[in-house]
């Protein structure tokens, strides 16, 4: 799984993806402490353990480096993650399958990529990025770096 490099200094613009979202009954918020419970809840539902395991780092730093997505009923439906697994880090991603492809994904990794510009990083590197590339490439202008796989991850423990 390579990862992959982000000139934080030029994200799009993103005012229009949250002002679509939001007239659709979705927010994008940086999660609080006391919904930590129900963020690694979501996250271990919908995704996996590994997942929530650097979730619940993102709850140890200040700000807090978990942006999520909630609709009208205020359930979560989608979460970003950075600065967990490394500094200027960004991952994991993830919205829930019945909610994909309404752009809260674009939403998400817009949110927690600004919150890593904010920290004063001009770089970000989206870890183990293999499955969405395209993604990446598409919407923050991302680029793989050679040789990067299985990079930090070539220590996971595997079941």
């Amino acid at each position: 799984m390579p990862d992959m490099l982000v000139k934080l200094y030029e994200l799009p613009e993103s005012t229009e993806v949250f002002k679509e979202l939001e007239n659709k009954g979705y927010r994008i918020i940086r999660a609080m402490a006391p919904n930590k419970i129900k963020v690694l809840d979501f996250v271990r539902k919908n995704f996996s353990d590994y997942w929530v395991s650097e979730c619940d780092v993102a709850f140890s730093n200040n700000p807090i480096s978990c942006i999520i997505a909630v609709d009208s009923n205020k359930e979560i439906v989608g979460f970003a993650c950075y600065e967990t697994t490394c500094k200027a880090f960004f991952g994991p991603i993830g919205v829930k399958e019945s909610h994909r492809g309404l752009n809260l994904g674009k939403a998400l990794l817009l949110a927690a990529l600004q919150g890593l510009k904010e920290m004063g990083y001009a770089y970000a590197i989206i870890g183990g990025a293999e499955d969405a590339i395209g993604f990446y490439e598409k919407t923050v202008n991302a680029t793989v770096i050679p040789g990067s796989a299985p990079g930090i991850y070539k220590n996971m423990l595997y079941p």
